[in-house]
């Protein structure tokens, strides 16, 4: 299977903190399946390291009440775009991050409390009907 999988579940110092969530489950797939990393929010443009954001609404915003909405959708269509591109079969992504959580992301309030919902990228990657899934997942029962 090729997999597009959240580059700082591969180990790559990517997230909001400059730091990886290197996830050894997500790691060992390499051994039968071709792994295609992506950050949408540094594709979408947002450098790293860079002040946590949450998704508001219909709008992304970062802890200083910056707007990054933009960046976040260019981040998800640029992800949706590699999947189709690279005719992936699933892609595994970071658990309740406001760009790839997928079934669970934080509030919009910063007060570390979890509500039901998608990231924007595991949004757009489910407009196109793929298959998205977090590293909890892997790590539970791995594919």
């Amino acid at each position: 299977m090729r997999i597009l999988v959240s580059a700082c579940l591969l180990g790559v110092r990517c997230r909001y903190d400059g730091e990886s969530k290197a996830c050894p489950a997500v790691l060992n797939l390499a051994k039968e399946h071709e792994l295609v990393p992506v950050c949408p929010e540094q594709v979408g443009g947002l450098p790293t390291p860079r002040t946590p954001a949450e998704i508001q609404g219909e709008r992304v915003v970062t802890r200083d009440g910056r707007d990054v909405t933009k960046e976040y959708q260019k981040g998800a269509e640029e992800a949706a775009r590699l999947y189709q591109l690279l005719r992936c079969d699933c892609a595994i992504l970071k658990a309740r991050s406001p760009s790839c959580g997928c079934g669970q992301v934080y509030d919009g309030a910063f007060s570390g409390t979890l509500t039901p919902g998608d990231g924007i990228a595991a949004q757009a990657l489910k407009r196109i009907n793929a298959r998205v899934i977090t590293e909890e997942r892997i790590i539970l029962n791995p594919i």
